[in-house]
């Protein structure tokens, strides 16, 4: 390792991330529900705001719309399994930014109301 990269995270990526914000719905292993909204994702990875700290490990379920740019047509819901990576603080309006690795990602059908 070179003196200039030590101490500096690597780029993980494995696909790049579309900035879209759209709103999430975000469950805790602890059954916390809590709600924010995304800054960017992909299939394997999201970054997200949200008014509640939550720690580095910590497993979620967030429940998203796809936006039509994304999906090739039309929106869609989503749920997703996640691990948080990495936490922000101070982030947009002094929300916590939250990186998380996508671990399964399932698309919902339609519901009608």
């Amino acid at each position: 390792m070179s003196q200039a990269n030590r101490g500096k995270p690597s780029e993980r990526r494995g696909q790049q991330r579309a900035e879209v914000r759209v709103p999430v719905a975000i469950k805790t292993g602890q059954s916390t529900e809590l709600s924010g909204h995304t800054r960017d994702l992909s299939t394997n990875g999201i970054f997200l705001y949200t008014d509640t700290h939550l720690a580095e490990g910590s497993a979620l379920e967030l429940v998203l719309i796809l936006p039509a740019e994304l999906t090739g047509g039309q929106r869609e819901w989503a749920c997703c399994r996640a691990s948080v990576v990495r936490v922000e603080s101070g982030g947009d309006a002094g929300k916590f930014g939250i990186a998380a690795t996508i671990e399964s990602f399932d698309r919902l059908p339609e519901i009608s109301v």
